[in-house]
């Protein structure tokens, strides 16, 4: 009994041996094939390309020069650059008198308009009566008919607008008091006037100028 288990015990093994040995003939010669099959898919790929080394692309030849084409223009050389220090500009100081004052002028004002013409002419005052007499031989102050003296005297009356002698000045003295006083005393006794008229021919103030001469009448 005991060897007949160690018998069929070494049977197994002898067959586990076998089995394995032909795992491995056989995975070699899968592996085998497999690499012969890739080994010609390789040379057949290689075969069939043809990898050339690019070449460098070539260089155009110069183009043949030109006939009767001038040389190139001959060009100086740049001036030599000097690095020495430039010259001090010199300043000079010239005395300028100021300049004149500026000049204003003022234009002068226009002159007015002048005056619209009057409608009437403008009068003095008009005697009324005669002037000669407003004083007579009967007027002479006694003492200067006495003393015989005699003269002429220049007198200047204000006529109001009623044409009453207002006020009597002596313009011109006959050399004595008393034919002077008596002068403007009879004058503005006795003289009536027609008063002045403005432009617009109403009445207004003026003036009047005469002489009186006095002359000692003689019998």
């Amino acid at each position: 009994m005991a060897y007949a288990d160690q018998q069929m015990s070494g049977n197994k093994i002898t067959a586990l041996i076998v089995v394995a040995v032909l795992h491995i003939i056989v995975g070699y010669a899968l592996v085998t094939g497999l690499a012969y099959e890739a080994y010609k898919k390789v040379k057949e790929v290689t075969s069939a390309v043809n990898i050339e080394e690019e070449k460098p692309p070539e260089t155009p030849p110069p183009p043949p020069p030109k006939p009767d084409q001038p040389p190139p223009p001959i060009v100086a050389p740049p001036p030599p650059i000097s690095f020495n220090a430039p010259a001090q500009p010199q300043i000079e100081t010239v005395s300028t008198p100021p300049p004149p004052a500026p000049v204003f002028t003022t234009a002068a004002p226009p002159p007015p308009p002048p005056p619209p013409p009057p409608r009437f002419q403008p009068k003095s005052p008009a005697p009324k009566g005669s002037p000669a007499n407003w004083a007579t031989s009967n007027d002479y102050p006694s003492r200067a008919l006495r003393e015989e003296r005699e003269g002429s005297t220049g007198f200047r009356v204000t006529v109001g607008t009623d044409g009453k002698v207002t006020s009597c000045e002596v313009t011109r003295s006959s050399g004595s008091p008393d034919l002077d006083q008596a002068t403007c005393d009879n004058v503005r006794r006795r003289a009536r006037f027609a008063p002045a008229t403005d432009g617009e021919g109403k009445p207004v103030a003026g003036s009047y100028a005469n002489t009186i001469r006095w002359v000692i009448p003689k019998d």
